[in-house]
């Protein structure tokens, strides 16, 4: 479970609030900016902060009325199976309330907070108050095969029908259902296929682990039919895997990534010597496959090994023209989050100019889902309550490659890691570098990565938005920075576009050792364009000291602008439109004024 918020918005619950977040690991009181001193997190917008924390999937636990987080809530309710959950406390701490999420952890968590508080949780699930257990929430290490039949199951259990127990379920037969070997419902629980209905619930424990080999480039559908038709021949359930199992080289195999896709499972992974120790358990050793990865055996060793010293090979390797797998079956319930190394994942992830409200659902799902951020330290502080519960990795201007190697080393032991950049991560930020790194690295374990790029709103679509439209037509974007580009090289790209008659956006235009790039680019320009050219400056955008300018082409001068600012130099096209505030908007046309009349047909 994410960390949990806990809202206060009052100084007068701030004895309960100190006493649910201590029985809450790593959760941290939020509040309104002004309203309590003692808040962690304070917070300009409580209703927007919500949401942006319910669509997260963080926990809330609010300190208020419930119509109070109902109505700020209201607007983003959809899905409640996939919802967080969301719990009311009362001020003095009498009762706890929850409102959302109940299956998915609200109710347990109720229970958490009553027990630390001495209050009352007020639970209002009919089974799960009569019976202790929630039929269609079963606990971590469980699959319910038939959930479109708990509603009738559960209106039988309270009409006063019995319930035999076919199977061991410790989490059911320590619960308040009324079992009956002769009952008239059934509860079943099997590793193997089995049909359920209104009478009977078919509970899988996932005890089995699934071995699978192939050869690189392997055909995804092939590994899945092999497993499809391996466990329908063996009458086992798909619900009873625990994960999919291999050897490490075949991390960033499609096959085996997609078949763990599709199962629902987590894909994890051995090094090859832990593979090569379960040796005298496998019932095909291969000196062929030793030689080609180093153990006798992936698919039977992989099983065996996920599935622990005490597993059974219940199934042994089965073979298609370019895949192997196995059936291992452990005592206990697998965890399989806990087994091997999961494959790491690397997001590239643009946040914007710096305003949550610019930040895309994909960066906060990314990052929302990141175990690790890396990224240089301002960045990181603007994504707030979104990086509580991260690990941090801080880094200092100037040490960009430093960055992408600790994202990558990272990633590569099996973490979830999003290397923040502000605006868009693949304009003059990190997405490039990571590529760069990627291409020049004889490294095996960062080519095993899951590398994807998350676009994020850049400073040159932030600024021409607050401003109007100055990128209607043509433009391009120009970095002024010598650091890493030759400043002849800089130039003639400068001269290309001012004769190309582009909308430029100059990025970096001054720091404090270097100015003169900016006098020169002017200079450039108003060889091509008039001195009476719009030029928008657009610095800190997003932030709480935003501030846009229009000025002239003739009065651009270095001291205007800084590492922050964003420099748009119109086209000879761009024009200005007065605003009945006194301010001006920017525009370039595409140029449907001069655009002909359709010609209408009879």
């Amino acid at each position: 479970m994410n960390a949990p918020a806990v809202i206060l918005l009052t100084e007068s619950g701030l004895p309960t609030a100190r006493r649910v977040v201590a029985a809450l690991p790593e959760a941290k009181l939020h509040g309104p900016a002004g309203r309590v001193a003692a808040v962690d997190v304070a917070v300009d917008d409580l209703g927007t902060h919500l949401r942006e924390l319910f669509a997260a999937g963080r926990p809330i636990v609010g300190l208020c009325a419930t119509g109070i987080l109902i109505r700020l809530l209201a607007p983003v309710l959809a899905d409640k199976t996939a919802e967080p959950p969301v719990l009311a406390v009362a001020e003095d701490g009498s009762a706890v309330v929850p409102l959302l999420g109940g299956h998915r952890g609200a109710n347990a968590l109720a229970e958490t907070l009553a027990a630390a508080l001495g209050a009352t949780a007020a639970i209002t699930t009919a089974g799960d108050l009569r019976f202790g257990v929630a039929l269609d929430a079963p606990p971590a290490g469980w699959t319910l095969a038939n959930p479109e039949d708990v509603k009738a199951f559960t209106a039988a259990l309270l009409a006063g029908e019995t319930v035999a127990l076919d199977g061991a379920a410790p989490w059911l037969a320590d619960s308040d259902l009324t079992l009956d070997p002769a009952g008239r419902l059934t509860i079943r629980v099997t590793d193997r296929r089995a049909e359920g209905g209104p009478d009977c619930l078919v509970y899988h424990p996932r005890t089995l682990a699934l071995g699978v080999g192939c050869e690189r480039g392997t055909a995804p559908e092939e590994l899945a039919a092999l497993v499809r038709e391996t466990l329908f021949a063996q009458g086992l359930a798909p619900g009873t895997l625990a994960g999919v199992f291999s050897i490490d080289v075949k991390m960033d195999e499609p096959a085996v990534i997609a078949l763990a896709a599709r199962l629902g499972v987590p894909a994890r992974f051995f090094d090859a010597e832990t593979l090569e120790a379960e040796t005298p358990r496998l019932a095909n050793p291969s000196d062929m496959v030793f030689r080609e990865v180093g153990c006798h055996g992936v698919a039977e060793g992989a099983a065996l090994a996920a599935a622990g010293p005490e597993a059974a090979l219940i199934v042994p390797k089965q073979k298609s023209v370019r895949a192997t797998c196995a059936v291992a079956r452990a005592p206990a319930v697998l965890r399989a989050e806990l087994l091997g190394r999961a494959r790491g994942s690397l997001a590239i992830v643009g946040i914007g100019p710096g305003t949550a409200d610019w930040r895309t659902p994909e960066a906060d799902a990314a990052i929302a889902a990141a175990s690790d951020l890396v990224g240089y330290g301002l960045y990181l502080d603007l994504l707030g309550t979104a990086a509580d519960g991260k690990r941090r990795h801080d880094y200092a201007l100037g040490e960009e490659t430093e960055r992408v190697r600790a994202a990558l080393d990272l990633a590569a032991e099996g973490r979830d890691v999003a290397l923040v950049s502000s605006g868009d991560a693949g304009i003059y930020a990190m997405a490039a570098l990571v590529f760069e790194e990627l291409a020049g690295a004889d490294r095996p374990d960062w080519h095993r990565v899951a590398v994807r790029t998350v676009p994020g709103i850049s400073a040159l679509q932030a600024a021409a938005a607050r401003i109007g439209a100055p990128l209607g037509h043509d433009f391009c974007a120009i970095s002024l920075s010598d650091l890493l580009t030759p400043w002849e090289v800089i130039e003639r790209r400068i001269r290309a576009a001012a004769e190309g008659d582009f909308v430029i956006a100059f990025y970096n235009p001054v720091s404090r050792r270097r100015t003169e790039q900016l006098v020169t680019a002017r200079r450039i320009l108003l060889s091509h364009r008039r001195a009476d050219t719009p030029v928008v400056l657009a610095r800190n955008l997003g932030r709480a000291d935003e501030a846009i300018e229009v000025i002239t082409l003739k009065d651009l001068a270095p001291a205007r602008a800084d590492m922050l600012t964003l420099v748009l130099v119109g086209s000879t096209e761009t024009r200005r439109v007065p605003r009945g505030d006194g301010g001006v908007w920017v525009y370039t046309p595409r140029g449907y004024a001069r655009k002909p009349d359709p010609v209408i047909s009879a």
